[in-house]
């Protein structure tokens, strides 16, 4: 059976998985990553700026992450994000991205 969108609804979303090719300081007010995600061919590479600061920039590189890929750009002071790294906060009000528990396809959607 094939599932219609409502408007508004989860499935508008799309969320891939895909691999941090690189993480640097962003030119942002509050301290944030600027993350280049490769979500593989069909999506290709997206840049994301989000406050993963509890963790160091080159521990983030080669990392899987999930992000949603279709919520269009947002500017963040000069910097410009593509898509949104999802993320959970801890006990200690850090923010832990998603990922994969293994190795997936990079693009892949998550259902």
């Amino acid at each position: 059976m094939k599932r219609t969108a409502l408007p508004g609804s989860f499935d508008e979303l799309d969320i891939r998985v895909g691999r941090v090719l690189d993480a640097v300081e962003a030119r942002t007010r509050k301290p944030t990553y600027r993350l280049t995600v490769d979500f593989g061919p069909e999506i290709g590479t997206r840049v994301s700026c989000g406050a993963y600061r509890n963790y160091r920039a080159q521990d983030l590189v080669g990392r899987l992450v999930v992000a949603i890929v279709n919520l269009g750009p947002r500017q963040m002071g000069p910097e410009t994000s593509e898509v949104l790294v999802l993320g959970v906060t801890n006990a200690r009000g850090e923010t832990i991205y998603l990922t994969t528990e293994s190795d997936v396809p990079l693009g892949v959607n998550v259902f």
